[in-house]
């Protein structure tokens, strides 16, 4: 057995909401960044007793996990890189100098068998077969790999559900350890996924862990696919939740894929298809922002899919799936604000909104539009900007300004304002708006408008990577 070829799924505890004023890294949190730079980044094995901080060779490792993260270089473990390190991943090495996969593992032929050897109690049957079938076709529609299952002999992908030893070298560690693990193509046991069964696999749900995009996700690496550093991809070293109903797979994927084996060539050019996910680009001039807020110090940009999170002014900012921190909440959100008056940060698409307390849901929600008095005739807003001074929230409609008072819960009087009347200068649609150290930012498109909060004197009209840097 070729076991240098292994591929490992691995689940971590997910991070809860982080503080900006973090507290103090204790010996718990450090044996976890100790564990995952020795067993990721080719760290050194240190006694119990060494201290984390002098360690040359573990600010070494931090600054390549942080780089390849695209988190702020410090080579110092704090509190954002241990969220990421806390997050569902894969334990596959993320840079190439630590991994001994080498190589490019690819199939010599396109027709592949398959074979389920057995089941997880957690589905029915014919849920396991559907899963397993759209997993594969995933990579069937975009190259010329065909995929046939048998029932019995060896197949090219043998499929099992196992749990702790199961003779293959790489054990299992129960639930929520390793989720499954799956061998590149080779002679043997090349191109077998094996799914731990000590884990809560469903099949629609969003709860537990989906089998579909595990099983898609190790079937990547059963054809040769190693990880991407794209947050969108299917291929990221990290598990999110994605509509699987809707699911398509991501450029970044496809783009992979294909530089092993080719387009599919039985896709009819002039037949429509779905677009490939593209993950935005902060560096784009033409990205527009769905929506900005506040949280709790960080800045928070949603655009499609995604979402960055941020700290004002400085260099980076994390992307990540939006459903990969809250899987109830949908894509392409109309606005965000973040009261400091309730302490919950409000997200709105349509006629609904949702409450986030911290990084966690609030129970309750969604409501309706109308929990803000808004007139019914309104099905949708573009923005909102929350005045912390006032505790008055300002809905952007279109051209219009509604005001709504957050202590008396009442829409204020002589609104709805033009646009132009309350921010003088301001022309164009906003579609995003948040409000910082005395100043409201408002975006319009790939631009950013700077007004004094209690003047409203227009400032600056500035890039919208002003807060996000590219």
């Amino acid at each position: 057995m070729r076991s240098s070829k292994l591929f490992v799924l691995m689940v971590l505890v997910v991070a809860g909401y982080t503080s900006p004023i973090a507290p103090p890294i204790d010996k718990d949190q450090e044996k976890i960044a100790m564990n995952y730079l020795t067993k990721l980044y080719g760290l050194q094995k240190q006694s119990h007793h060494s201290k984390l901080k002098s360690s040359s060779d573990l600010s070494l490792r931090l600054k390549e996990m942080q780089v390849f993260f695209g988190l702020q270089v410090t080579g110092k473990l704090n509190a954002e890189t241990l969220d990421v390190m806390k997050k569902p991943r894969c334990g596959v090495p993320d840079v190439a100098a630590y991994s001994t996969f080498g190589g490019e593992y690819k199939w010599k032929k396109n027709n592949l068998t398959y074979r389920i050897e057995n089941y997880t109690p957690d589905m029915s049957q014919a849920e396991v077969d559907e899963s397993i079938k759209k997993a594969l076709q995933v990579w069937a529609d975009v190259t010329p790999l065909r995929f046939t299952r048998i029932h019995s002999g060896t197949a090219d992908i043998m499929i099992s559900f196992a749990v702790r030893d199961h003779a293959d070298g790489y054990p299992f560690d129960g639930p929520n350890g390793f989720l499954a693990h799956a061998f590149p193509p080779f002679e043997g046991i090349g191109g077998d996924a094996h799914f731990d069964d000590d884990e809560d696999f469903s099949y629609l749900s969003p709860q537990g862990y989906n089998l579909f995009l595990v099983a898609a996700h190790e079937f990547g690496h059963s054809l040769g696919l190693e990880h991407s550093q794209d947050p969108g991809a299917l291929m990221y070293p990290s598990y999110a939740y994605r509509d699987v109903s809707t699911f398509s797979l991501p450029q970044d994927d496809v783009n992979g894929i294909q530089s092993l084996y080719g387009p599919n060539p039985d896709v009819d050019p002039n037949e429509p298809k779905p677009t490939p996910q593209v993950t935005p680009n902060t560096c784009d001039p033409k990205l527009v922002l769905d929506a900005v807020t506040m949280l709790r110090g960080e800045i928070m940009f949603f655009k499609g899919s995604f979402f960055w999170r941020s700290y004002p002014l400085s260099r980076t900012g994390e992307q990540h799936l939006i459903k990969s921190f809250w899987p109830e909440l949908p894509d392409s959100i109309d606005a965000a604000f973040e009261s400091s008056f309730e302490d919950k940060v409000f997200l709105f698409k349509g006629e609904k909104v949702w409450a986030l307390y911290g990084y966690d849901m609030v129970p309750g929600y969604p409501k309706s539009l109308s929990s803000f008095n808004l007139p019914k005739k309104v099905k949708k807003i573009n923005a909102a900007l929350y005045d912390e001074n006032t505790h008055k929230i300002m809905f952007f409609v279109d051209n219009q300004v509604y005001s709504y008072n957050e202590e008396n819960r009442r829409m204020e009087k002589g609104y709805p304002k033009r646009l132009d009347k309350v921010f003088p200068g301001m022309t164009g649609k906003v579609t995003a708006a948040f409000q910082y150290k005395g100043f409201d930012y408002l975006f319009s498109g790939p631009k950013l408008l700077e007004f004094g909060s209690n003047n409203k004197k227009l400032f600056r009209v500035l890039n919208n990577n002003y807060f996000l840097p590219c």
